[in-house]
C-alpha cells in the first residue's frame, strides 16, 4: 500500500501537489480509476479514486475516511541531542516515527557536537516514515532549544532522563506506567553534563537508565520509544 501525505486537503473532491502528482502518475503508474490512500498527518485516513490522471495536478475523490486512526491513549515526547553525523538523526527520526512518536525536541546539550539543524529536510524524512509505515499522525518536530531553557518548560508528570549514571536495576520500564504520557531526555554522545543532571533532578525528572549496554545516542532514542510502545501494548 502506498500513503500519500496531503496535509491541506478538505472536501470529497481534491488535487495532489505536483510532487505527489508526479510520484502516483508517473512513478508508481497509476491512472484514472485506481484505489489511492491518503492522510492529513492529523488522524485521517482516506481511500479514494483517481478521478483524473494529470501527473502534473491528479484529481483525486475521496470514498471513505477513517478518523483518528492509529490513535495512541499516549503522548511520546523525546527531546533528543541531535548527533554530530546528520545521518545519524534522520536515522533516529524515522525509525521513532515507525515505531511511533508523537513530538521531538532537539536537544543543545553542554556536550553537544551539533548546534544547529535544518528541519526542512528532517520534516521529509518524518514524512517519509509516516507514509511508508501507514501512519496517520505526523509527528511534530520542533526547533532546537538549550537545554537549559527547555529542562523548566511545563511537562507531563511522566519525566525520564537517560544516562549511564543510572543505576542499572533503574530501568524505564520499571518506572512508567502504562498510558500516561510521557517525556524523555536523551543526551550527547558525551552524556549531560553533571550540571544537567542536577537541573534535570531540580524539575522532578527521574534518572533511568536504558540497559547495561552503553549505547549511542541515536541507539537510545530508539531503544527509548520501542521500550514505552511495548509497554503500551
Amino acid at each position: 500500500m502506498n500513503l500519500f501525505y496531503t496535509p491541506g486537503i478538505s472536501g470529497n473532491l481534491f488535487h495532489l501537489s505536483e510532487e505527489e502528482s508526479g510520484h502516483l502518475i508517473r512513478v508508481l503508474r497509476n491512472k484514472k480509476g485506481d484505489v489511492v490512500f491518503l492522510t492529513n498527518g492529523t488522524g485521517d485516513f482516506m481511500k479514494a479514486i483517481i478521478v483524473d490522471d494529470n501527473p502534473k495536478s491528479c484529481g483525486i475523490e475521496i470514498t471513505e475516511t477513517k478518523h483518528e486512526y492509529g490513535k495512541k491513549k499516549y503522548c511520546l515526547h523525546v527531546a533528543i541531542a541531535p548527533t554530530k553525523n546528520i545521518d545519524r538523526f534522520e536515522w533516529f527520526l524515522e525509525k521513532a516515527t515507525e515505531i511511533g512518536i508523537d513530538e521531538i525536541t532537539p536537544l543543545i546539550c553542554d556536550h553537544s557536537e551539533r548546534r544547529e539543524i535544518k528541519t526542512e529536510r528532517l520534516n521529509k524524512v518524518i514524512v517519509s516514515a509516516m507514509k511508508q509505515s501507514v501512519k496517520a499522525y505526523l509527528p511534530k518536530l520542533n526547533d532546537a532549544q538549550s537545554y537549559r531553557n527547555f529542562i523548566s518548560s511545563p511537562a507531563p508528570s511522566g519525566k525520564f532522563i537517560c544516562s549511564t549514571e543510572a543505576s542499572p536495576d533503574h530501568l524505564l520500564e520499571n518506572f512508567y506506567r502504562k498510558g500516561n504520557d510521557v517525556l524523555i531526555l536523551i543526551g550527547p554522545e558525551g552524556d549531560f553534563s553533571r550540571e544537567e543532571m542536577q537541573l534535570a533532578s531540580q524539575n522532578n525528572f527521574k534518572v533511568v537508565s536504558l540497559g547495561s549496554s552503553r549505547l549511542r545516542t541515536e541507539t537510545a532514542g530508539m531503544v527509548a520509544c520501542h521500550a514505552i510502545s511495548m509497554l503500551n501494548h
